[in-house]
């Protein structure tokens, strides 16, 4: 019986947007879709060191899963992710990310597909070539990208249903992480903050876990020249979500440029509510991280008139 394709993931960066498309997608071709372990301190060292200095945290921690998985599967799948529509873009990184694998890592296996709609590049047509190198089918090709692409949509929808009855609780203050979700959901970055706000007795709502389209439209209330399409879908989240919530914190990874820009214009323009905002380092601690959230918490809790069980 002939062996399976590996396809290694990275666990980092857009896996967390669209790892249900890609994971279904490889398995219905046939092939083994590889993950790479939960983010620990050797995976964010090792990326370190195979990045350069002015990198963001979220890439050079992709950097150390690539790192993980290229000697372990037989292709490493990196996507090159530049628009989703006509009108906005992504960070250059994200549009670079095959160049910089391939010429980090001599040797390296890739498999990938480009999303470019500024440029005609659409996510059916590509997701098709690429899917013809792993199944020579192509009528498998294109049940493969339908039924991945179905159960991304009911993973989607699902999230947001089962966040809209987390709205409903009366009970808890509830507290908005505005984070991309390769930081929200990441070990390192976003769980301890998770984790921390639950122990404090809160709702954690997250901002990725909202109808992109209603996001993007509501964005532009607080910003009709903002062209990142990332950051339109968090600052859209803030705004539909303002009056269900108690709190925000803007959760960032240093030194990401079209973050600072953002949480500058989210504080300036979001008023009424209180707003924190967490810059996650390589050399972050949690113990400061705790204060500050056991602080913003409390200050919450005295708006509102709530004591807060210790």
């Amino acid at each position: 019986m002939k062996a399976k394709i590996r396809v290694g993931i990275p666990r980092g960066l857009l896996y967390y947007k669209h790892k249900v498309l890609w994971t279904n997608f490889i398995k219905e071709l046939g092939a083994d879709p590889i993950i790479s372990p939960e983010t620990n301190k050797e995976i964010l060292n090792n990326g370190i060191k195979h990045s350069i200095d002015e990198g963001c945290l979220s890439s050079k921690i992709y950097m150390g899963h690539v790192d993980w998985l290229r000697n372990r599967v037989d292709y490493v799948f990196v996507p090159r992710v530049a628009s989703y529509s006509k009108n906005d873009q992504t960070c250059v990184r994200l549009f670079a990310l095959p160049d910089i694998v391939e010429n980090t890592f001599y040797g390296i296996k890739l498999l990938k597909y480009n999303l470019d709609i500024q440029n005609g590049k659409t996510e059916k047509v590509e997701f098709l070539k690429l899917g013809l190198k792993l199944n020579k089918n192509i009528f498998t090709v294109i049940s493969a990208y339908k039924k991945a692409k179905i159960r991304q949509l009911e993973y989607e929808k699902g999230q947001e249903a089962r966040q809209i009855k987390l709205l409903e609780n009366v009970g808890k203050l509830k507290i908005l992480i505005a984070s991309h979700s390769y930081n929200t959901y990441d070990k390192l970055i976003g769980f301890p903050v998770k984790h921390y706000l639950e122990k404090l007795n809160t709702e954690v709502i997250y901002a990725d876990r909202v109808s992109k389209n209603n996001a993007i439209k509501a964005s532009c209330k607080i910003s009709k020249s903002l062209y990142w399409s990332h950051n339109q879908e968090i600052l859209g989240a803030v705004e539909l979500y303002k009056d269900k919530i108690d709190g925000i914190i803007l959760l960032t990874t240093f030194p990401c440029g079209p973050d600072s820009l953002v949480n500058d214009l989210c504080i300036r323009k979001i008023k009424n509510i209180p707003i924190a905002y967490i810059l996650i380092d390589e050399l972050q601690g949690e113990a400061g991280m705790h204060t500050r959230l056991e602080s913003f918490v409390d200050i919450i809790s005295a708006r509102k008139g709530v004591t807060r069980c210790r």
